[in-house]
C-alpha cells in the first residue's frame, strides 16, 4: 500500500485510503496533493472507516466519490457484466482480458462485501426480475439467464430477490442506483411511484437501511433505475445549484407512528432554517421526548428531501450526521447562502 500510495498508483483508488495524521485529511493513492512522511500516513480499507477515525475527505482528489465509483482499471469489466447479465465467468477469461482473477476477487470483496461470482449472479437476477415483471414468458427468461434447468433458476431468483419467479410478476420492487452530488454520490432508491431511500453512499448504516426498507415494503431491492430516481436526480442538482428549496418528488417514508410524526415535523421546517431537537419534540406533541426525537431523526432514510440535517443542538451546534458532520455543515452553509 506504501509503494502504491507514494507512486500515486490510480488502479488502487479505491481499494484503499491514506489519513494524514498532521492535516486529518483522507485521500485515495493517486490524490496529485503533495505527499506526507511515511511515517505520518495511516491506511484504511475504506472511506467510512477513515471518516470514523476523526479524517476529513480531501477537497482535491474527493475520495468520497471513490467510494463507491469504480476505478478506471474495472470500469470495463463492470460494463461487460451489465451488457451481457447472463454470461458465466471463469478465471481464464478474465486473464484473457487482462485483469489478474485475484485482483478482481479483492476489489468485490471490499467493494461490495460479496464475491465477484455473487456480483453476477445478482445482476442476473435483477434482469431476470424485470423481464418477468414486464410480461417475458418465464422459459424464454429462464435461459436467457444463462440456466439450464427451471429449478436452478427459481433456486437461484428466491435466493437473491426474496420470493419464487411467480410471485415476483406483479411486484413492485425497488431500484438502487447511485447518482453524484456536490457532497458525493447518493444511494437513491425508489418504487415506481416514489422515492424511498436517500442516503450518502459512504454511512454505515446504508446496509441496514436497505435490509428496513425491504421489510416495510415487502419489496425486493434491485439494482436498476426509474423515473422517480431521474425525477429525484433533477432536484437534487436544481438543490445543490441553489435553485430550488423545496421537493416535489412523491416520498414513501414507512416507519413507526412515532417515527412519522417525527419525519413529517422535519419535513416541515423551512429552508435554511434550524430547530432543536426540543422544537421538534414539541412539534410531535412529546415535549419530553428529546432523545427519542433524536433516534427517530436519526433513522430517517431520506436525506436532504427530508432534511435532517436542519435539525441541530439548542446551543446551535450543528451535531452528529449519519452522513459525516462535514456534509451538515455544508448542507447548512449552502442554505444559508441561497436563502
Amino acid at each position: 500500500m506504501e509503494r502504491a500510495f507514494f507512486a500515486r498508483d490510480a488502479s488502487y483508488d479505491g481499494v484503499f485510503y491514506v489519513g494524514v495524521r498532521t492535516t486529518r485529511i483522507y485521500c485515495v493513492p493517486s490524490c496529485a496533493a503533495k505527499k506526507p512522511r511515511a511515517d505520518n500516513a495511516q491506511y484504511f480499507a475504506s472511506g467510512a472507516e477513515a471518516a470514523a477515525a476523526g479524517y476529513r475527505p480531501c477537497r482535491r482528489c474527493r475520495p468520497e466519490r471513490s467510494a463507491v465509483l469504480p476505478p478506471e482499471w474495472i470500469g470495463g469489466l463492470l460494463a461487460r457484466i451489465d451488457g451481457d447479465p447472463g454470461a458465466r465467468w471463469s478465471d481464464e477469461q478474465l486473464r484473457s482480458l487482462g485483469f489478474a482473477p485475484a485482483r478482481v476477487r479483492r476489489f468485490f470483496r471490499d467493494r461490495f462485501g460479496i464475491t465477484f461470482h455473487a456480483y453476477c449472479r445478482a445482476r442476473r437476477m435483477a434482469g431476470a426480475l424485470h423481464d418477468i415483471r414486464v410480461g417475458s414468458d418465464l422459459d424464454d427468461v429462464v435461459f436467457d439467464t444463462g440456466y439450464e434447468s427451471h429449478s436452478g433458476f427459481r433456486s437461484a431468483f428466491a435466493k437473491a430477490i426474496g420470493m419464487a419467479p411467480g410471485r415476483a410478476r406483479g411486484v413492485d420492487c425497488i431500484d438502487v442506483d447511485m447518482v453524484d452530488t456536490a457532497l458525493g454520490p447518493v444511494v437513491v432508491g425508489a418504487t415506481s411511484s416514489a422515492l424511498c431511500l436517500l442516503e450518502f453512499a459512504t454511512r454505515r448504516m446504508l446496509a441496514t437501511q436497505v435490509e428496513v426498507l425491504r421489510r416495510r415494503f415487502r419489496a425486493p431491492v434491485v439494482p436498476g433505475r426509474n423515473p422517480v430516481i431521474d425525477r429525484t436526480a433533477v432536484e437534487l442538482a436544481e438543490y445543490f445549484a441553489g435553485k430550488r428549496i423545496r421537493f416535489d418528488v412523491p416520498v414513501a417514508a414507512p416507519g413507526t407512528p412515532f417515527q412519522e410524526r417525527v419525519w413529517a415535523a422535519v419535513a416541515r421546517i423551512p429552508y435554511g432554517a434550524r430547530f432543536s431537537y426540543e422544537q421538534v419534540a414539541a412539534e410531535v406533541g412529546r415535549p419530553g421526548a428529546v432523545r427519542a426525537v433524536g433516534t427517530a431523526n436519526g433513522a430517517n432514510r431520506i436525506a436532504i428531501v427530508i432534511p435532517c440535517h436542519r435539525v441541530c443542538r439548542k446551543t446551535g451546534d450543528p451535531g452528529g450526521y449519519g452522513g459525516g458532520r462535514w456534509r451538515k455543515e455544508a448542507l447548512l452553509a449552502l442554505e444559508q447562502r441561497h436563502r
